[in-house]
């Protein structure tokens, strides 16, 4: 049995960080559970409206003089917070997989994006920086300068507990904000543990602020009139119907990163030795709880006879098959595992509803994600292997729905824009990835193709922290995205100068 080194040796007691002091709350207490051994690793509070109300009320009192504190200043204090997470980056990493069920290899992965964002942020002297011209009429100059606007509200999902809240709050305080992080109640740990960097990283009282909770939070940020913005992750029902809508009403400014349904194109002449590697990376990788996951595999013929097709696509879904047939499941802390289980229980039977449907819509089950076995003596509660339906139709709801779990599904398309049209079909428009040696199809599939996120010969369209994390149709609401000089154009508004001296 590998040794798994689990940094939580015993029962956390989370708390609400709030003006630089770690509060109890008067709501109730929920338990966080490993979803891998089924123990209670922490328990975390559920907060009032009173307890979001004081957090934004310490977040506007710590503004004026935030706002004041020079940007390098506030540089250097991201400097600082950067090489701290680098000092504790495998028990950060080791917390992620203890609380969400994630391998490790995926949590480092989520560890490093995050710093990354905090790296880039650290060069908001020049980010922040404006524009000038002078004489724009005799003796007249105009300038332009990018103020904050005060406190923003950040609520963050399950899937990635550590990395989605560095998509925004290193930005946002560092172009001179302050921010309320509302981490997900399923997996907050790494919040918490975030936030006692920060402290020690020398961010002031009130500057970074975390309150944890559920709907009741949520509300409280929507509706607080102190709050000038939101950033959102998680579900397209929510992200649009609640927070970008709510937002819409009270004036807030939102960014609002919602679903997705992604899908791989694989062309004649792909590389099909990488390309099922990519595949599984992506299908797969997080237990397929990621909105950058590819969940429809549409084998293309372009050019191809009939038999040609059929030999071809075969060959791929036979490949695909084998591949993920191989993948081991176990507790992410061991090194020599592939997949880790679902977060919980519930989301689980979601999954397997859905492979329900699946066979009951008469999609062909080549891989049963039903029948699997664990490394290790672990309970099977969370559990679920990879799965490959062959013979799906975009009328199916495995088809065009968001699954979030290890669910693959394989298509058909006789040419590429057969496939950009399955694509555009989808309301979603998150990620698309295509596999090909031909320039010509891949400009022709990046120029075409409806998605915030395009991969060529990559399975996960990630963007660097320096780029904007993209989204179009019902994967994205909002006009600036996370990361990079979006973020920082979001987190400040535009002032004008036009002046004249006599």
């Amino acid at each position: 049995m590998a040794i798994l080194q689990e940094p939580i040796k015993e029962i956390l007691r989370l708390q609400n960080y709030v003006d630089g002091e770690w509060v109890d709350t008067a709501g109730n207490i929920k338990d966080v559970v490993n979803p891998a051994t089924g123990k209670v690793i922490a328990t975390v509070p559920i907060s009032t409206k009173d307890e979001i109300d004081e957090a934004v009320a310490a977040a506007k009192e710590a503004f004026p003089d935030w706002r004041r504190t020079p940007p390098v200043a506030r540089a250097r204090c991201l400097f600082r917070l950067k090489e701290l997470l680098e000092e504790n980056f495998e028990e950060l990493s080791r917390i992620q997989t203890m609380e969400h069920g994630k391998t490790i290899d995926e949590s480092r992965g989520e560890t490093r994006r995050g710093i990354e964002n905090v790296e880039v942020a650290t060069g908001i002297p020049s980010l922040m920086m404006g524009q000038v011209l002078e004489d724009i009429a005799a003796g007249i100059d105009e300038y332009l300068i990018r103020q904050p606007l005060g406190v923003f509200g950040i609520i963050t999902p399950f899937n990635f507990p550590f990395m989605i809240s560095l998509w925004f709050a290193p930005y946002a305080i560092a172009t001179g904000n302050c921010v309320v992080i509302k981490p997900s109640s399923e997996d907050p740990i790494c919040q918490s543990k975030i936030a006692e960097l920060t402290e020690e990283a020398g961010i002031p009282p009130g500057v970074w602020n975390v309150v944890n909770g559920g709907r009741t939070v949520v509300s409280g940020m929507l509706d607080h009139p102190d709050i000038k913005g939101v950033c959102f992750v998680g579900s397209t029902p929510v992200g649009r119907d609640v927070v970008y809508k709510r937002c819409g009403e009270t004036g807030k400014r939102v960014i609002s990163q919602a679903g997705a349904k992604n899908f791989a194109i694989v062309m004649p002449d792909a590389d099909l030795e990488h390309t099922m590697a990519a595949c599984m990376t992506s299908f797969y990788g997080n237990t397929g709880q990621r909105c950058l996951a590819n969940s429809n595999l549409v084998v293309v013929g372009e050019g191809l006879t009939e038999r040609e097709y059929e030999a071809f696509y075969s060959k791929v879904v036979d490949m695909f098959v084998a591949a993920a047939s191989r993948i081991k499941l176990g507790y992410g802390l061991d090194e020599m595992i592939h997949m880790g289980p679902i977060r919980d229980k519930t989301k689980k039977e979601r999954v397997l509803g859905y492979i329900e449907k699946g066979i009951a819509e008469g999609a062909k089950l080549r891989l049963d994600g039903r029948r699997y076995e664990i490394t290790g003596d672990f309970p099977d509660t969370c559990f679920i292997g990879p799965t490959v339906f062959e013979d799906v139709r975009l009328d199916m709801a495995i088809g065009q729905e968001e699954i979030f779990g290890p669910v693959a599904n394989m298509m058909k398309a006789r040419t590429l824009d057969e496939a950009i049209e399955m694509i555009h079909s989808i309301p979603f428009g998150n990620a698309a990835s295509i596999f090909t040696g031909s320039g010509k199809w891949a400009r022709e599939f990046q120029y075409r193709v409806e998605c915030g996120n395009i991969g060529i010969n990559i399975g996960v369209a990630a963007p660097m922290a320096f780029f904007p994390f993209s989204g179009m149709k019902d994967s994205f609401f909002g006009t600036e995205h996370g990361q990079g000089q979006e973020a920082v154009r979001f987190f400040t508004e535009s002032k004008v100068v036009i002046q004249r001296w006599f």
